[in-house]
Parts: structure tokens; C-alpha cells; sequence
């Protein structure tokens, strides 16, 4: 469940950085009750889009049996992977500059669409943060299910306080250390749905072991241990790898490097 209310904190803080930039903007430029009418529309829209999202996500999976239910849900946990790491490195890519592209799109958008721009603008942001949202819980929940609902207000109320702080200019906190910390923690919870997913190749005989198991550190830190299950959820640690496990996660870790160092 942490990691699910961690999840649901730092994605929707970044929402709330989002929602604040485009507010500062429509007060700067006098745009008036009808271009914050606009913005408050299109974030209903951007949280009903991810809404739409998660059932569709439900019902499919409903559909789904056996083997094409577990191709399912292995995808979705290489793809919320994926997702986690592209969203970081974004993220150390444009993170400097996102205010500036945010009013430079808020910007033109007024100007050619006028209200509709402003909720259009607002809709997609949020839309983005609340569908990565959705696949990063459906892929934590799928490997560790229960906790979800708890896990989403604690998270939500605890973005709350967290740009309260921020705006509040309180010393212990800014948003350049939240984002350097949440994204190595993010990169951390890539690689244990990365490692959770090749559990399930393997486990499912559609990813050869190798050598099972490569080494074995149960007798220090067991994987059943409540130890050793917090280190397995934030980090994809194995008590008793497999070979093809351990090259996975050794190439996940080189291949992060490598795409932010370029990045």
C-alpha cells in the first residue's frame, strides 16, 4: 500500500504544480472569472478522462481468463514500468522549463480558442497525471492487491499538504529536492514492477530462468519477511533470484543511466 499512496502523492502534486501555473497565468492576464471557470472545467474533464480510464481497464479485465488475463496483467506492469521511467526522465528533461511551456500553450491556446483553449489546455495536463496514475496502481495492485482506496485518500490529502508547504515558501521543502528525491524512488518502484513482471514470464514459462536461483540472501533478508516485502515492493529485491532476473534488473538500472545521461 506505500507504495501505492506514494504513487497517488507525488503524481498529484505534480497535477496540483500543473493546475497552479495555469491559475497564476489566468490571474496575470486578467482573464476573469470566465477563463477560471474554464480551467476548474477542464480539470473535471481531465479527472473524468483518467476516470474513464481505470473502468475501461476494470472491464477489460473482467473479459479476460486464464493465459490472456495474465498476458494482460504483464503488460501492464512492463508498461507502467516504462511509463514511470519516461515520465522521469522527462521530467529532468523539461522539469526547468514546464512553466514556461505550459503558459506558452495556455498562451496560444486563449488566443485562438479563447475559454474552450484555456479548458482544453487543462484537460489534457491533468488527463496525462491522472492516466499514468491509473496504470502505475492497476500494475502495484496487481502484484499487491487491497489497500487501494485508503492508499488514494491518504495520498491525495498528503499532496495536499505537500503544495501547501511548497506555496507557502516553508524552508524544509521546494519543489527542485521533492522532484530529485520522488524521482529516484519513482526509478526504484520502475524496476520492482520490472522485476515483478519477468517473475511472471518466468513463473509462466515464457521466460527461460537461466539459473534459478543465482544466489540465495534469505538467511539475512527473507523475501517473506516484512523486511524483506518493503524492499520487494519499492525495490524488486529477490531473496533468490534467477539469473534472467538479475540480468533484467542489471540492464534496467544501465539502461536508465545511459538514457538520462543522454537525456
Amino acid at each position: 500500500m506505500i507504495n501505492s499512496l506514494f504513487i497517488v502523492w507525488r503524481e498529484s502534486v505534480e497535477a496540483m504544480l500543473v493546475i497552479g501555473i495555469l491559475h497564476g497565468w489566468l490571474k496575470r492576464n486578467q482573464r476573469g472569472g470566465g477563463g477560471l471557470r474554464a480551467l476548474w472545467g477542464g480539470v473535471g474533464a481531465g479527472v473524468a478522462l483518467a476516470a474513464v480510464l481505470g473502468w475501461a481497464m476494470l472491464a477489460l479485465e473482467d473479459e479476460l481468463a486464464g493465459a490472456a488475463l495474465e498476458w494482460f496483467q504483464t503488460a501492464l506492469l512492463f508498461l507502467a514500468a516504462a511509463l514511470i521511467v519516461q515520465m522521469v526522465l522527462w521530467m529532468h528533461k523539461h522539469g526547468p522549463r514546464m512553466k514556461q511551456g505550459l503558459e506558452h500553450n495556455l498562451t496560444q491556446a486563449a488566443e485562438r480558442f479563447g475559454a474552450s483553449g484555456v479548458a482544453i489546455v487543462a484537460a489534457l495536463a491533468v488527463a496525462r497525471e491522472g492516466a499514468e496514475t491509473v496504470i502505475f496502481l492497476y500494475g502495484m495492485q496487481t502484484e499487491n492487491p487491497g489497500g487501494a482506496g485508503l492508499a488514494f485518500g491518504a495520498g491525495l490529502l498528503l499532496a495536499g499538504l505537500t503544495a501547501w508547504s511548497v506555496n507557502r515558501g516553508l524552508g524544509f521543502l521546494n519543489y527542485r529536492s521533492f522532484f530529485r528525491v520522488s524521482s529516484f524512488l519513482l526509478l526504484l518502484f520502475a524496476v520492482a514492477l520490472l522485476a515483478a513482471g519477468t517473475d511472471r514470464m518466468i513463473g509462466n514459462g515464457w521466460l527461460p530462468p537461466l539459473v534459478d536461483p543465482l544466489w540465495d540472501t534469505s538467511m539475512w533478508i527473507d523475501d517473506a519477511s516484512p523486511t524483506g516485502a518493503l524492499l520487494s515492493a519499492f525495490t524488486g529485491y529477490r531473496a533468490r533470484p534467477s539469473l534472467m532476473l538479475a540480468i533484467v534488473y542489471a540492464a534496467s538500472w544501465i539502461g536508465v543511466a545511459l538514457m538520462r545521461r543522454r537525456s
